[in-house]
């Protein structure tokens, strides 16, 4: 799914990540997002690209709270352009 919320108010946002919550536990599912805050919430395992390049790729938790690389660090606290 490539921003399945991206264009969607809160609530139907709550309503696709409720479902996908449901369906991950049954299907394999891959989002992309810019949405840090969506990913940490939805996903069990993160994979950090840049300019198509592999930068990171872990358990949700360990990307968010121990990243490895210093550029998804620098993305996830909002310190990049």
């Amino acid at each position: 799914m490539d921003e399945p919320t991206s264009a969607l108010d809160p609530i139907s946002t709550a309503k696709i990540e409720d479902l996908l919550g449901q369906l991950k536990h049954r299907y394999s599912i891959v989002i992309v997002t810019h949405n840090m805050q969506q990913a940490a919430r939805i996903s069990d395992h993160t994979a950090f690209l840049l300019s198509g390049d592999l930068v990171e790729y872990a358990p949700t938790k360990n990307i968010f709270f121990n990243p490895r690389d210093e550029r998804t660090e620098n993305y996830i606290s909002g310190r990049f352009g």
